[in-house]
This record gives C-alpha cells, sequence and structure tokens, in this order.
C-alpha cells in the first residue's frame, strides 16, 4: 500500500522512515527502491519457509510411520490377516499353559 502511494508522488518530496527505531528523513526516491527491495526479499522468505514447512512435514509423516506413532482418536492402520492355528482371526487366545 506504501508502495503504491509512493509511486504517485513527487519523487523530491521529502518523507519519513523508521530504521532501526529511528525515524529518518529522506526524499522518495530514496525510499521507494528500499521498500520494493524489502518486499522482494520477504516474498522470497515465505517462499523458503513454506518449501521447509512442507519438507519438515513429510519428515514428521516418515517418522510417525516408520515408529507407529498415532494422535489420540486416530484409527490403527489395517493390518494383513495372518494365517495360523486360529484361522486368521485375532491373536493368541490369551491362555498360558506351563
Amino acid at each position: 500500500l506504501v508502495i503504491e502511494t509512493l509511486r504517485e508522488v513527487d519523487p523530491t518530496r521529502k518523507c519519513f522512515r523508521m530504521v532501526g527505531g529511528v525515524l529518518v528523513e529522506r526524499t522518495v526516491k530514496e525510499v521507494l527502491p528500499a521498500l520494493e527491495s524489502n518486499r522482494e526479499q520477504i516474498s522470497k522468505l515465505i517462499e523458503a519457509l513454506a518449501q521447509q514447512l512442507q519438507a519438515k512435514g513429510r519428515e514428521l509423516s516418515e517418522f510417525r510411520e516408520r515408529h507407529n506413532i498415532r494422535l489420540v482418536g486416530e484409527e490403527e492402520p489395517k493390518a494383513a490377516p495372518r494365517d495360523g492355528p486360529e484361522g486368521g482371526k485375532g491373536g493368541p487366545g490369551g491362555v498360558l499353559v506351563s
């Protein structure tokens, strides 16, 4: 919004800009290129952070799958039926005989 406004103003007009907590007086022709370069750098930074976020999301998903981590309320993954003496149903009968 500021960049669009300053484009329509006389380049020799004075304007004020906050630099490191200090208000400095400059001209529009000095401030406008700095603002445009800041906007470009912020856009590049946002893109880089979005890529890092996607990479971390994939890494987290791989870690959860590798260590079988589930969130509360999340369904357990379907396991393939096992063939055994119980006919493929469930696990051991729960009876220990010594």
